[in-house]
């Protein structure tokens, strides 16, 4: 068996935040494993916050999809496209 896809998403509790995680959760394939850190409440280790400083986030939301940030996250909104062009819902 194939390695899971690793798609991290950020968000910070915002109504697009919610909508980019699941746009996310719905294009994600079985073989897709899917984290999503909210920055606002931050995590028990603040890995997620360092996770996003090491990915250079700067806004929300944004995906990351085997260690590399989606192209569309830093100019725009997050978009199907954008996901499926670098990977998500297609196996690994």
């Amino acid at each position: 068996m194939a390695n899971k896809r690793r798609v991290e998403v950020f968000i910070a509790g915002c109504p697009l935040c919610d909508e980019a995680a699941q746009l996310v959760q719905s294009l994600a394939c079985p073989n897709c494993e899917v984290i999503v850190y909210d920055l606002r409440a931050g995590c028990a280790t603040n890995e997620c916050r360092t996770k996003a400083r090491e990915y250079g986030i700067h806004r929300v939301p944004a995906v990351v999809i085997d260690g590399q940030l989606v192209d569309c996250c830093p100019v725009g909104p997050v978009s199907p496209e954008a996901l499926r062009a670098a990977g998500l819902g297609v196996p690994a």
